[in-house]
């Protein structure tokens, strides 16, 4: 395994431990306020936060694999493994989703039909408040780590933490209304869990499409393609680029591309020339990519 690659699991692991860790306190605070607070928001917040577990599990296990160098049963490493964890964690949000819409819509029903849901503690106020600014600082750092390494599963995971801290937010303006402003304003709960439900699915929906594009070898943007392009033309014994073929392996990208070189050109120095464009693709890219280029004289 290359430096860069251990390095760059190392803060998968770092960041993904950190988040399970906060989620572990949170879920336990805001079960135990929920309970204590006669919320049944706060426990359905809480059981949210509990799904957060699985999904930084779920990062780390694929991180690992993600990580292994190629071997002769994998040519391209093992970068889609990472590329399925961003998919599950895309399901767990959608199911979550689901699961708050379904308890909004029961409450909100039992609102209709006369019935009047309890009146929260403030200990599933407080809870309420300190689980948004743990979760949108916990998404903060994890998105950031995420972009930095370039980990679609991390940011993945930050989405998912922010999901909760929206979810929480929901919560609160329901406590908040039921709390202070008397008996008909409870209806206020329900009402904003299903604003939040459909963010979530929004989000999840945004996270497979991209996970699937990948798993099914969608190219890269326009724009991308272009500026490799312009990277592999800057040598001028370098003419006409064509056949280009990129996708996503993860965290890595993969490039091939057909080049024409002056006809009488030595191997040494069409080799050279590959061996430049190489380079400045990596420079640009990173060293992970994987590139092939194949050379062909000029008609």
């Amino acid at each position: 395994m290359s430096d860069t690659a251990e390095i760059r699991k190392r803060r998968i692991y770092r960041v993904t431990f950190i988040g399970f860790v906060v989620n572990l306190v949170l879920s336990l605070l805001k079960l135990a306020a929920g309970i204590l607070g006669r919320s049944g928001a706060m426990i359905a917040d809480a059981v949210h936060s509990f799904s957060d577990l699985a999904t930084d599990v779920v990062v780390i296990v694929f991180a690992r694999i993600s990580a292994k160098p190629r071997d002769d049963g994998h040519d391209y490493g093992h970068g889609k493994y990472e590329t399925l964890a961003t998919i599950l964690i895309s399901i767990a949000l959608g199911i979550v989703g689901a699961g708050i819409l379904v308890n909004s819509i029961g409450a909100v029903r039992v609102v209709l039909d006369g019935g009047l849901l309890p009146r929260p503690g403030l200990v599933a106020l407080v809870a309420a408040v300190l689980s948004i600014a743990a979760k949108e600082i916990l998404y903060r750092y994890t998105v950031r780590e995420g972009r930095a390494i370039d980990s679609p599963s991390v940011i993945a995971n930050a989405w998912h933490h922010r999901s909760d801290a929206l979810s929480s937010l929901g919560t609160l303006v329901g406590i908040g209304c039921a709390y202070f402003l008397g008996d008909r304003w409870r209806i206020a709960d329900p009402i904003a869990a299903l604003i939040v439900a459909v963010f979530i699915f929004k989000v999840a929906f945004d996270l497979i499409r991209t996970g699937l594009g990948e798993l099914l070898e969608k190219s890269l943007p326009e724009e991308t393609e272009r500026e490799i392009l312009r990277i592999v033309t800057l040598d001028p014994a370098v003419r006409e680029p064509h056949n280009l073929r990129t996708r996503r392996i993860g965290a890595a990208i993969a490039i091939e591309v057909h080049v024409r070189v002056d006809g009488a050109m030595s191997v040494a120095c069409s080799h050279a020339l590959t061996v430049g464009i190489e380079r400045r693709l990596r420079e640009r890219f990173g060293e992970e990519t994987m590139i092939a280029v194949h050379v062909e004289p000029l008609k």
